[in-house]
């Protein structure tokens, strides 16, 4: 028969057991490792048959982007420059609000512009690339240049067009040529949604400047035609 333990061993068995257990925490995936965080740069350039100075005025209409900007469902400027020397006020803030994949977002986005050459859009922690004095005239540097939002960790969108000489389609009269140039840098803050535009990222700047195309075609065009 064997031997009973001592119920004072017991109890010491029983307490050196519960002094030993560790629970182990189930096993998670950080949010933080989903893909789609890196920083992208994107570059598309087209050669328009337009005035420069008409595919600017199409692109600093930034509270018509709505309309033509591929993911972009409302814009509007809420704040305007001071006149410059030739009496015209541009864009220096404006509300965006996209959408993709069943999600919508709106953020504020800092404009820079210098007239007739380059509209810049920052956000997050964007560094702009022009300075008060090259746009306006007035001050040396930008000091606030981005603006922080829940979406982008940076955002960097700039616009610039430039005249060219181009060959005469008919002879005796010159033909106008300009090129536009598109240059867009952006990492999400975010990770899902840095993941749920994997698609679409790689190709955004083709589709935005698809799009303008598309926009200045119908918009200058149309003088022509009447």
């Amino acid at each position: 028969m064997a031997c009973p333990i001592p119920l004072r061993v017991m109890r010491r068995i029983s307490s050196v057991g519960t002094q030993n257990f560790r629970p182990v925490a189930p096993i998670r995936r950080s949010f933080l490792t989903l893909p789609g965080s890196e920083l992208i740069s994107l570059k598309e350039t087209r050669i328009l048959p337009y005035e420069s100075s008409s595919l600017y005025t199409l692109i600093a209409d930034v509270d018509r982007y709505s309309s033509f900007i591929p993911y972009c469902q409302e814009s509007r400027v809420t704040k305007w420059s001071e006149p410059d020397t030739k009496g015209k006020r541009w864009p220096e803030q404006a509300d965006l609000k996209v959408g993709w994949g069943g999600f919508e977002e709106t953020f504020t986005s800092k404009l820079n512009c210098v007239p007739d050459t380059i509209v810049e859009a920052l956000g997050g922690d964007a560094v702009p690339a022009v300075s008060k004095q090259h746009s306006l005239g007035r001050l040396s540097r930008i000091e606030s240049p981005a603006i922080p939002n829940n979406i982008f960790k940076r955002l960097s969108t700039r616009w610039t067009v430039k005249p060219l000489s181009g060959q005469p389609a008919t002879p005796g009269v010159a033909r106008v040529l300009t090129e536009v140039n598109l240059a867009i840098e952006f990492q999400f803050s975010n990770p899902l949604y840095g993941s749920l535009s994997k698609a679409v990222a790689p190709k955004l700047a083709e589709v935005m400047i698809e799009a303008f195309e598309k926009r200045a075609k119908l918009l200058l065009d149309s003088p022509r035609q009447g």
